[in-house]
This record gives structure tokens, C-alpha cells and sequence, in this order.
């Protein structure tokens, strides 16, 4: 019952639990009901310790219910043990204890548990429930059985468990995490900054940050993580993550970053020492007309049509960058480079020289989707010798391919790095263009304009070789498939467009 868990171990009894629930309910609902009760198993858990170790130093049982709350208030009836007892409806026991954690810690724990239907017997019945809750008492979830580190890693892999399991909503749940781990380190956070996420999902990236500090030997706890997101049960999984990963300074909100963005500053959006983001991808129901006249100035670049609110997110993340400090990486699809829709904007986003770098990388590296991603890297001042200087590297071929998912693997990530942070020429590979140089092909970011691949030398009198012929077929297909990916995302928002007007 209290023998420590090792890694795989935890991750067998993890997703045990979410197994029980299987032909029960989707597969995409499992994180409503799992997550919770994970949760409310490691508070109590962790509570019963912090109490027995105040209590074994004083025998004062008032004094160690005292210390148990320092970190987290249990009320009474509101205890693992409570709801276990239970042998009726069990939804409503659960949903009582939740309300009244949330209720005794307003300040971190409010919403934390999120909404699901508890008391509905025909979607989750009793002896569902206590079947959940014998499955979870099988282990101690406390410090010292199971380190934050180790659950945080659990949470992780439960998390992308659910992404491979729920199909469809994937990408907005879960986003690969070893590239998530290289935008970290291309930002290299330190002890002390702000970190923000204006579209967290289940709070990734502003862990992978908080991870990249403490690699670097940097105090995570001067650290201040802020974090953003549309869907309420997924804000409320990215606060129990933040928590399970033993972080103490956070404010996650609910709610919509590009109508509502929680974080401001009297008519300002407040700023922030780095900023993280995967946005969903050219989302066509925003309110464009509010943005013509948006009152926190993110518009600076333009308007984006109707069909895709990419530079909306894009936008709203320059602004919310630092003037000083900020710097931001942002995952996208290719397009964005380069639809001509969004021409003006971009050239314009070019021009105000906030640009460092393009990274361009492989298909497979969004869920359920082939398109190739790429991360922009902005800062808002650069060092001298990087100004008016964009940075492009193609790293389309730096992935590894396992199972239809795609990896950036820990080989890869530093090549990656070695270039960006060297800021040179590298033939085939990485290419420092002149602002100028950019504007001067219309603004277009294309990664394939600016990183020519090397034709193999052939020898006077020699045939061409099959790898020649491939090389150099291979870098013309890339420059055509790129124009026709425009030209099929530029018709694509012709249809939008149409399909909202009439």
C-alpha cells in the first residue's frame, strides 16, 4: 500500500483507471472523470502525510491538522477516506468533497475540479464510481511514494494517452512534447521571469519551461506561470498539472484569449518575459469585426480575414511580449509563412523587425494531421549584431518517425539549437537573410526561398546518379508544393469567406 512506485509502474496504474471506463463513456470524455479523481487521491494523500509527520513530532493532533492545511485545506467529510466510505451515491459524496476543496483554497484550487456530470447515474453509476475510487486506493500517492517529478511525468504520459485515445480532439489537448522541449530551450527562461501561454491547453508548455529552468540549475520557484484557455475542463487539468508538478505560483484562466484575454493591465495587455503558444489552427468563428477596432491595440499589423484568426493569436502574443525583455515562440502550420491573404500583415511584421528566426520542420508533428510545422522566434529588442536579420533554418529532415507520430529527438534538437544559436550561414541548412532581402520578395517567410539545398557535384562526363537527380528534383518540388499549398489555403478562405456571407 505505501511501497514507492517506480515510472512504469505509475503509468500502468494510471491508465488502469481509465481503462475501467472503457464502452462507458467516450474516449474523449475520460479526462473529466480521471483527472479529478487522481487529483483528489494525491491532496488527501499528501495531506495524511504532511499530518502524520507534524503529528509524530509532537503528538499534538491539533497542531498537525494545522500544518496539513499550510499547503492544502481538507474540510472535514471532504477527505479521500469520506468519499470512499460512500456506498450510495458516490457522484454526489465526490462532488461535495470538490466543493468544498475548492471552496477552502479560492485562491489556487477554484474551478480546479472542473464540471463534470458526478451525480448523473446513467452516465457514471455507483459502482462505476467505486470501482474508480478502488482502483485509485490501491496506492499512496504521496511525496515520498511518488515524487512530483514522477507524477508530474505520469500526468504527461496520461495526458498524451488520452490524445492518442480521444482521435480528433488531439491536437487541441496535447502538443508533442519534444518539440515543445526545443521552444523551450530556444528561449532559454530563467529564475524570475514570467512565462505566458495565451492558449495553454493542459499547461505543456509552461511546465516544459518550468523543467528548462531547473535544468539549467535556475530557482523555480521565482518563477511566475500565467496561462490561458478556451475549454474550462482543460484550464482546469492544466491547474491540477501545474500543482502535481509541485508549482505554487500560477494563474490559469478560463475564457477566450482573443474576445476576453484575462491578463491586462488597465487598457493594456499585460507583459510578460516569454511567451509560449500552439494556437488552434485558423479558426473561422471569431468576432473579426471587434478586432477592427480592438481595444487593447492588437491590431498593430492588420486585420485577418474572417477564415483564419492565425495573426490574431500572432498579434496578440507580440503584444503581450515585454518591450524590454520579451521573446515568444509560436507553433504553427506552414502557412502562415506564406498565404497571400495575410501578405499585408506580414510585411508588416517584417518591417517592425520583430522576427529572430523561422524554423522549418517535418510532417507528423501534429496530431492527426501531415501539414509541416514550423516555430517562429520574435524578440523584442535583438542584439545589435541581429538586426534587421532574419534567421531561416530547414530542419524539415531533423524528425524521427515512430508509429504515424513524428519526434524531435534529442540529436535533433541540437543541431537545431547549435544553429540558431551560432546566427549563420549553413549551407542546405540555415540562412541569415537581410530584413530588406525578405521585403523585397514580398514579406514572404518561405522557408525554401532563403535555404537553397546544395546540388550534388557531378564530374565532367559523369551521369547523373539517381540520389543527383532525386536532390534536385526534390528542392524544385518543395518550392511548387509550397506555392500550391497557398494557393489551396488562399481558396480555402474564399470559401470561408463566401460560407459566412451568405
Amino acid at each position: 500500500m505505501s511501497a514507492v512506485l517506480a515510472q512504469k509502474e505509475l503509468e500502468s496504474y494510471l491508465w488502469g483507471a481509465a481503462t475501467l471506463l472503457r464502452g462507458l463513456v467516450d474516449a474523449s470524455d475520460y479526462k473529466q472523470y480521471i483527472f479529478p479523481l487522481l487529483f483528489f487521491k494525491r491532496l488527501s494523500d499528501v495531506w495524511d502525510e504532511d499530518y502524520q509527520e507534524a503529528h509524530d513530532d509532537t503528538d499534538d493532533a491539533e497542531y498537525a491538522t494545522a500544518t496539513a492545511n499550510d499547503r492544502f485545506t481538507i474540510p472535514n467529510d471532504a477527505h479521500w477516506k469520506d468519499v470512499r466510505l460512500a456506498s450510495k451515491d458516490v457522484g454526489r459524496a465526490l462532488l461535495s468533497a470538490f466543493q468544498a476543496i475548492e471552496t477552502a483554497n479560492p485562491q489556487r484550487l477554484q474551478g480546479v475540479f472542473g464540471n463534470a456530470p458526478w451525480t448523473d447515474k446513467a452516465q457514471m453509476p455507483d459502482a462505476t464510481l467505486k470501482n474508480l475510487i478502488e482502483h485509485f486506493s490501491k496506492h499512496t500517492l504521496s511525496l515520498a511514494n511518488v515524487p512530483e517529478d514522477e507524477l508530474g511525468n505520469g500526468y504527461e504520459y496520461l495526458i498524451k494517452q488520452f490524445a492518442d485515445d480521444s482521435g480528433h480532439t488531439a491536437q487541441e489537448f496535447y502538443t508533442n512534447r519534444t518539440l515543445v522541449h526545443l521552444m523551450a530551450q530556444m528561449l532559454e527562461p530563467k529564475a524570475g521571469e514570467s512565462i505566458y501561454d495565451p492558449t495553454c491547453g493542459t499547461g505543456g508548455m509552461l511546465i516544459s519551461c518550468l523543467a528548462e529552468v531547473k535544468r539549467r540549475g535556475g530557482d523555480t520557484r521565482t518563477i511566475g506561470l500565467y496561462g490561458q484557455e478556451l475549454i474550462t475542463i482543460t484550464a482546469a487539468i492544466a491547474r491540477m498539472n501545474l500543482v502535481l508538478h509541485g508549482v505554487s505560483d500560477f494563474h490559469i484562466a478560463a475564457n477566450n484569449t482573443l474576445s476576453s484575454p484575462a491578463f491586462v493591465e488597465g487598457d493594456k495587455l499585460r507583459t510578460f518575459d516569454i511567451v509560449l503558444a500552439n494556437p488552434p489552427y485558423s479558426i473561422k468563428k471569431w468576432t473579426r469585426s471587434a478586432w477592427e477596432s480592438d481595444p487593447w491595440d492588437r491590431n498593430f499589423l492588420g486585420t485577418p480575414p474572417q477564415g483564419r484568426a492565425d495573426y490574431a493569436f500572432f498579434q496578440h502574443i507580440l503584444k503581450s511580449m515585454d518591450p524590454k525583455t520579451g521573446r515568444c515562440a509560436i507553433l504553427f502550420p506552414h502557412g502562415v509563412l506564406f498565404r497571400n491573404e495575410e501578405a499585408e500583415m506580414r510585411r508588416n511584421l517584417v518591417e517592425s523587425d520583430l522576427v529572430e528566426c523561422v524554423l522549418g520542420l517535418g510532417p507528423g508533428l501534429f496530431y492527426n494531421s501531415p501539414m509541416e510545422a514550423c516555430v517562429v522566434v520574435c524578440r523584442s529588442r535583438k542584439r545589435k549584431a541581429l538586426k534587421r536579420k532574419i534567421l531561416f533554418i530547414d530542419a524539415v529532415a531533423e524528425v524521427a518517425r515512430e508509429r504515424a507520430q513524428s519526434f524531435v529527438r534529442p540529436e535533433h534538437q541540437q543541431r537545431i539549437l547549435a544553429a540558431y544559436q551560432a546566427f549563420e550561414d549553413e549551407p542546405g541548412f540555415a540562412a541569415v537573410v537581410p530584413v530588406e532581402d525578405v521585403l523585397a520578395r514580398d514579406g514572404s517567410l518561405s522557408i525554401p526561398l532563403y535555404v537553397k539545398k546544395p546540388k550534388p557535384k557531378i564530374a565532367a562526363g559523369e551521369e547523373t546518379t539517381l540520389a543527383a537527380a532525386w536532390a534536385e528534383f526534390d528542392e524544385g518540388s518543395r518550392e511548387f508544393w509550397t506555392q500550391m499549398d497557398a494557393l489551396v489555403d488562399m481558396l480555402d478562405g474564399i470559401v470561408a469567406e463566401e460560407a459566412n456571407n451568405a
